[in-house]
């Protein structure tokens, strides 16, 4: 995913530190959940922007440069392209990684704040409270556990806004948007979406259909249809399966007509929608 001079580089060089879920979005941009204990890391200038979010526990980590403060679970650490730093471990603990090439933050802030990108500086931060960032990685935790590409993306695109806008870190002012997507884009961003809903379908593959920024794209079209792209979208390949399970396609086929990856994802899904089971619903329906 990332090579040794970054953050993710030195925890994978670690015996101490367990890797959980990892999810690649491309783009300089990726997410993955450690766990670690009694162990003691170095960063030393590492390449890309490393954002952490603690989960569970915490209180036995601290930086050896910051005096006896500790962690908890919601505390954020920034650690930006070029920093240094060195942690104690002394009792198990669950984080949360947002890794971010230089290039691609910048072009995040610009679009987001519609600023340039030369302007965008990230201070450190060690041990934070900022609970509508925290909300963000943690929602990005529950999309990297899940493999969900498209709830990761959209936790990432609200975790910038949320940052910069932090009077610590910018105090960037959001630009206001009013409105919706209009009538024929949304019509060409929803036939797009049912088109290739046995695809991937990712919020920068949207955003650029509507030459829109990831931040307008999602707030416009929340405002358009009510949901997140996200959720949208899973609405309509649960629609597809309903349709389907009319039928006697296997369930395993339906689950890839419809984008899931695999039978038991399609039934995870599609229980939380409807509070039923693919198997259920079609002895239901007579399918």
């Amino acid at each position: 995913m990332l090579h040794t001079a970054t953050v993710f580089g030195s925890l994978s060089a670690s015996s101490r530190a367990e890797r959980g879920e990892t999810l690649d979005l491309g783009e300089g941009r990726a997410s993955a959940i450690w766990r670690n204990s009694h162990d003691r890391m170095r960063y030393e200038r590492t390449d890309g922007h490393t954002f952490s979010c603690y989960l569970r526990g915490g209180d036995g980590t601290r930086r050896l440069d910051a005096g006896s403060i500790a962690g908890w679970p919601g505390a954020l650490c920034i650690m930006p392209q070029g920093a240094s730093s060195e942690w104690e471990i002394t009792d198990n603990f669950e984080f949360v990684h947002l890794y971010v090439a230089d290039d691609e933050l910048r072009r995040l802030f610009s679009e987001t704040f519609d600023r340039d990108a030369r302007l965008m500086l990230l201070p450190e931060a060690t041990f934070d409270e900022a609970p509508k960032l925290a909300e963000a990685l943690v929602h990005l935790a529950a999309a990297t556990q899940g493999g969900n590409r498209l709830l990761a993306e959209q936790a990432i695109v609200a975790a910038v806004g949320q940052l910069f806008a932090d009077p610590r870190y910018g105090g960037e002012r959001r630009p206001v948007l009013r409105g919706g997507l209009a009538p024929v884009l949304r019509r060409r961003l929803v036939e797009h979406i049912e088109a290739s809903l046995d695809q991937t379908i990712t919020l920068k593959d949207l955003a650029r259909l509507a030459d829109l920024s990831e931040f307008h794209l999602q707030r416009m079209f929340r405002a358009s249809c009510g949901v997140s792209p996200h959720d949208f979208i899973l609405n309509r390949r649960i629609d597809r399966a309903r349709r389907m399970l009319a039928g006697n396609e296997p369930i395993a086929q339906i689950a890839s007509a419809c984008g899931f990856s695999s039978q038991s994802h399609l039934t995870r899904m599609f229980k939380a929608v409807t509070g039923t089971t693919p198997s259920a619903y079609r002895r239901a329906v007579g399918g």
